[in-house]
């Protein structure tokens, strides 16, 4: 008698295995997540940094948003590059658009032997603490605090605060376009800009929208919106908004003009080799030599 309630048990458990084992199975079909191999080709081919300098936040995301995309034209991994998105685009068979290169730059001239320091913050070293409690230790509020959150959020070593300026400067040879840092400046200084042919640009190098010749008490390098940099264009690349010059890059032909007569040196060239002074030979002028 205990033999057969031993072997009915038995029976028992088998079937009930069993007929779980089929329940699973045809609960896991119905409810599996299909996962594409293209999505794991593509994953392969990128940073896997998860930076969100694409616009996404993951490169997991961004792997999926390529494949079901149309067209790659909008679409492009900062940290990967040309190279990273032209091999996405091989294994999608989509046309990848052709990308400009870009680099961070620092829209503040004002080095702490030119801006007037009126107090010492000594609370946390933040630039995001700092801004939410007051202006700046100088009188320009618009600069930069010089706490280097820019410098804490780059994964890719491409910012430093200099010890001597306070002023952040970029390795454009680093740099990969990420907008960390332009994220999270709470100033608003750090700005994506075109490389430029042979990594020359021009820019206005603040942004200071305080009105009038006033600022120059608390910056003598700011704009002063006196509009000879837009008078002087012949591209219409510049334009005056809230007191401040803005120099757009793509319809900027980096011929220097502006550069040449802001009274400021707010506007700013980078790159570009130097110009050699004119002199007089008798009555000849010798032009510079470009």
């Amino acid at each position: 008698m205990d033999i057969n309630i031993l072997t009915i048990s038995i029976l028992i458990l088998a079937l009930t295995g069993i007929i779980s084992t089929v329940i699973l199975f045809f609960v896991s079909e119905k409810f599996k997540v299909f996962e594409d191999p293209i999505i794991k080709k593509l994953e392969a081919a990128l940073p896997t940094v998860n930076c969100g300098g694409c616009g996404f936040p993951s490169c997991h995301t961004f792997a999926v948003t390529c494949e079901n995309a149309e067209t790659l034209e909008k679409l492009f991994c900062t940290v990967g590059g040309i190279g990273t998105m032209e091999t996405v685009a091989a294994i999608l068979g989509k046309s990848t658009r052709s990308l400009i290169p870009t680099v961070a730059v620092v829209r503040c001239g004002g080095e702490c032997d030119l801006r007037n320091q009126i107090n010492h913050y000594d609370g946390a070293k933040s630039c995001l603490i700092a801004h939410n409690l007051y202006g700046g230790e100088t009188a320009c509020t618009w600069g930069c605090l010089g706490f280097g959150d820019c410098e804490k959020s780059c994964e890719f070593d491409a910012i430093h605060i200099n010890p001597e300026t306070r002023l952040p400067e970029v390795d454009e040879e680093k740099c990969t376009s990420c907008q960390a840092c332009v994220k999270t400046c709470p100033k608003g200084i750090l700005e994506l800009r075109r490389k430029g042919i042979k990594s020359r640009r021009i820019y206005v190098n603040c942004v200071n929208q305080d009105q009038g010749e006033a600022i120059l008490d608390s910056c003598p390098v700011a704009c002063i919106a006196c509009e000879k940099c837009l008078k002087i264009c012949a591209y219409d690349a510049i334009t005056i908004a809230n007191n401040l010059a803005y120099i757009d890059p793509d319809k900027c032909t980096l011929c220097r003009k502006c550069v040449e007569v802001c009274p400021t040196n707010a506007i700013v060239e980078v790159n570009f080799p130097i110009k050699k002074a004119k002199r007089m030979t008798g009555e000849r002028v010798i032009e510079p030599v470009n």
